[in-house]
């Protein structure tokens, strides 16, 4: 059984202290030099606590709830992920498209039959065989260009849902990931499609499970990483995390999606929003891209935003964005 932890700040810190301190190997894949562990694996006994409360690295959630959403749509387009990390524009081969790391377009069409794999992981778990071990979400693709050409491969070789004593768990397999940026933000996504499937079969959510075949921190983040280690600073919450509702519905994300869009372009103001007709849970997330915007139009937030919202989120946002707060 793989290492366990009960959340994700515990995890994350456990995890870079092994590849910086107790790492096997130190090479250069692609002309990048890092240190690497072969075969790790660890486990999180409760995927809702997929919130880095360490305050040196600063986690940015905005983006981790896109990105999550951004696989729920089932597209792998540039313009929706760079609005919330202008940095991946960089991973794409065309400059409109990440077929590597755009996992959505797999997970929601695979194939030449387009086949959607969550609806048929659904499916099975609810009306075929909920004791399967075969509810596999394939995302790596044995088309894809492996030579050093290709700057977008997927890091994901698959994630594996089972219902056991009616708790859905996780198991991602990865052939390589970044301790320091890629774990935090894979975790996070990972367990939100795991919360997400549990709510529209109606059960509970179980652990996740993350192993991984290439684990290594990169030179250039080595020295974050280790700032991150000597802190001991953490974020104060004393709130409960906000989790998914049960029976959330395809139709749900699509109406989640269409805000966001709206939210993105400017169509949405505060009071519209604070009206939606969604669950506060989906309201939050809302917002929170709503404050992004403004973040990042370089307006002031109004106080009414940050005293509607989730207080659980509240740190997050002050610990990143402190500068461009007014509160």
């Amino acid at each position: 059984m793989p290492e366990s932890f009960n959340d994700l700040t515990q995890l994350y810190k456990a995890t870079l202290r092994q590849v910086c301190f107790k790492y096997e190997y130190y090479n250069s894949p692609r002309g990048h030099s890092e240190y690497e562990i072969i075969g790790y694996n660890v486990r999180l006994n409760n995927p809702t606590a997929r919130f880095c409360l360490n305050t040196e690295r600063k986690q940015n959630i905005v983006f981790n709830y896109a990105e999550a959403l951004w696989y729920l749509s089932g597209k792998n387009d540039v313009d929706f992920i760079a609005y919330y990390a202008p940095s991946m524009k960089r991973y794409s081969p065309d400059g409109k498209s990440l077929p590597g790391t755009g996992y959505g377009a797999r997970l929601r069409y695979y194939g030449t039959n387009a086949l959607d794999q969550i609806e048929r992981a659904i499916d099975i778990l609810k009306n075929d065989d909920a004791d399967s071990k075969r509810v596999v979400l394939q995302i790596f693709s044995a088309e894809e260009d492996l030579f050093r050409r290709n700057i977008d491969v997927s890091c994901t070789l698959g994630l594996q849902l089972l219902l056991r004593d009616g708790k859905l768990n996780m198991v991602g397999f990865m052939r390589a990931n970044d301790a320091y940026i890629g774990l935090l933000n894979d975790i996070f996504s990972f367990t939100f499609l795991q919360e997400y499937i549990a709510s529209r079969i109606g059960c509970e959510i179980g652990h996740y499970t993350h192993q991984v075949g290439s684990l290594h921190v990169y030179d250039d983040t080595l020295k974050r990483a280790l700032t991150v280690l000597n802190n001991q600073e953490t974020l104060r919450q004393n709130i409960s995390i906000p989790t998914m509702p049960l029976g959330t519905s395809s139709e749900t994300i699509s109406s989640v999606l269409n805000f966001e869009a709206q939210i993105r372009k400017g169509q949405v103001s505060l009071d519209d929003l604070l009206n939606i007709p969604l669950s506060p849970y989906w309201r939050d997330i809302l917002l929170l891209f709503w404050i992004y915007r403004q973040i990042k139009m370089g307006e002031q937030l109004p106080r009414k935003a940050m005293e509607s919202i989730n207080q659980y989120y509240r740190p997050f946002i002050i610990n990143r964005w402190d500068s461009t707060t007014d509160y």
